[in-house]
């Protein structure tokens, strides 16, 4: 597979992430009536990345987050070397995704940006959670994410289950954190939702950076010191 073919397909499943998993919350989410709500976001990310994996992996392993790519990276699973150029295709594609997101969504009478899916801690978590508790937060279910990530890769596990195993977990994690942050473990996705709210949340964006790569690196730790197999 060529390397142009890699971060491309990167590109497109970041895209996909952020137009699928941020549109739900700002398209669909809040609809009087018909809003699919907390439950339904949260499915919406896991399914993103779901369908992105079969889709796309084959191609470029399916990572479509800076955090995950880092973390495969320190478990010897991807190259040091391509690290940098799939980070870059994922922010790119990421933004990508939140700007179509954005042209469709401006598109309601009245609309305003507001919040725009993004990430944020004390005024700008859901909850009013705390800087601290938004960082032990998205560490911890960052590197939660590695180890499902890194277990359902294995040799050993059922051939092909891998994205669903994946896609859940992302699942439960939004259903555990959107009150707290509003969900990150993906600094490419925070950074994209970031740019188009209007709440100040890019000053924040820094933390969905810090916290998901900080998890990213543990979670890859515990992995191949506590719990890698011979056949990993």
């Amino acid at each position: 597979m060529t390397h142009t073919k890699k971060l491309a397909a990167e590109a497109a499943g970041t895209f996909w992430l952020v137009f699928g998993g941020v549109g739900s919350a700002v398209l669909a989410a809040g609809f009087p009536e018909l809003g699919i709500g907390f439950l339904g976001v949260s499915l919406a990310f896991g399914l993103t990345v779901l369908t992105g994996a079969y889709a796309l992996g084959p191609i470029s392993g399916g990572h479509f987050n800076p955090a995950v790519s880092l973390g495969l990276a320190m478990a010897g699973r991807f190259g040091w070397r391509e690290l940098p150029f799939y980070w870059v295709a994922q922010v790119i594609g990421g933004i990508m995704g939140a700007a179509v997101l954005f042209v469709i969504a401006s598109g309601a009478p009245g609309f305003a940006a507001g919040g725009f899916g993004a990430n944020g801690y004390d005024a700008l978590s859901p909850g009013g959670y705390s800087m601290l508790a938004v960082l032990v937060a998205e560490i911890v279910l960052t590197a939660v994410f590695l180890i499902v990530i890194l277990g359902a890769t294995v040799k050993s596990a059922p051939l092909g289950f891998a994205p669903i195993a994946i896609g859940m977990a992302l699942t439960l994690i939004h259903l555990i954190s959107i009150p707290v942050s509003n969900t990150s473990v993906n600094p490419a996705r925070s950074l994209a939702s970031a740019i188009f709210a209007q709440t100040g949340a890019l000053s924040q964006v820094w933390l969905f950076w810090v916290a998901p790569l900080i998890g990213a690196a543990l979670g890859s730790l515990i992995w191949k010191y506590l719990l890698a197999t011979r056949d990993d």
